[in-house]
């Protein structure tokens, strides 16, 4: 297995993100979910220079991105919404795209659940028909209940591929297991045929070796299922605003490039932008706790 990384978590320039993490040993990155923002001649130069793969993708559904919305419209909307995704993935020479399909943030229901499942399945089928022409597999991500009330264990994820089509798979989070799964490494036994995916960050969001986690135990589950995937590491460090804390000044004050859309983000995610030192000691410390393993 490979090390891969995500850069929704720090608004700065992609070459940035690539010069920090290919002396660490990443070799793929998971760019963000923001197609208009990126020009795949420009990024597939940068990925060459670095030495850096293309993964894949992860949906940001903010606002009204919603694959189950109760208006056909905003449906509509977000199924071209990963359409795009899927098309930049392709343009970058990726594999996969995790859809989590709900808004994240939105915790109760808008309509009966037999609704949301059948125009969550229609919006995927599209989805999916699209990603198979595309030669992109799409992994369903399920997240935690305190960010979404719709996908928030495997075997829903699991429920959900299986309604969508043959080769629909799912994208697990290790993060979001530990709160959500009676037994994660079971979980992963079970997804083991459909998994095109796998987000690592410690059970309090913190970099892989900075919580509880059992890292070799997880490792050595994924390699006897057969995955063969990258790692992708997903931290979104929480912010400690007392006297607590014990990283003091690793909040960014004065953060250039930030959208507010992306600082939402963050901030539903509980973190905040963050200094260069502090995110970059963060995906250092991931990187020497998971490669030894793998």
């Amino acid at each position: 297995m490979p090390l891969a990384i995500h850069n929704w978590m720090r608004a700065e320039p992609l070459e940035a993100t690539l010069a920090r993490i290919a002396p660490l040993g990443y070799e793929y990155l998971e760019i963000q979910g923001t197609p208009a923002d990126y020009d795949p001649t420009d990024v597939n130069r940068l990925l060459e220079k670095y030495g850096i793969k293309c993964w894949g993708s992860v949906t940001l559904m903010l606002g009204e991105r919603n694959l189950l919305a109760t208006d056909a419209g905003a449906r509509a909307r977000s199924v071209q919404y990963v359409k795009d995704i899927i098309t930049m993935v392709k343009e970058l020479g990726g594999e996969m795209v995790s859809v989590v399909p709900g808004t994240v943030g939105k915790i109760m229901p808008g309509a009966r659940p037999e609704e949301e499942w059948d125009w969550a399945v229609a919006s995927l089928q599209e989805c999916y028909t699209f990603a198979q022409a595309a030669g992109v597999r799409l992994g369903i991500e399920p997240i935690n209940r305190f960010e979404t009330y719709f996908i928030n264990r495997g075997d829903q994820a699991l429920a959900l591929a299986e309604a969508v089509g043959p080769d629909c798979g799912v994208c697990l989070d290790i993060f979001h297991m530990n709160i959500e799964e009676q037994d994660p490494h079971a979980t992963i036994h079970r997804a083991k045929d459909r998994l095109v995916g796998f987000h690592v960050a410690e059970n309090n969001r913190m970099a892989p070796g900075m919580g509880s986690i059992d890292w070799p135990a997880l490792v050595a589950t994924l390699k006897e299922v057969g995955y063969t995937g990258p790692l992708s590491v997903e931290f979104a460090a929480p912010v400690d605003r007392t006297p607590a804390n014990p990283y003091p000044g690793n909040v960014d004050t004065d953060p250039q490039g930030l959208s507010e859309e992306a600082r939402k983000f963050l901030e539903d995610h509980g973190s905040s932008a963050l200094t260069e030192a502090f995110y970059t000691m963060l995906t250092r410390t991931s990187a020497e706790t998971l490669l030894p393993l793998l």
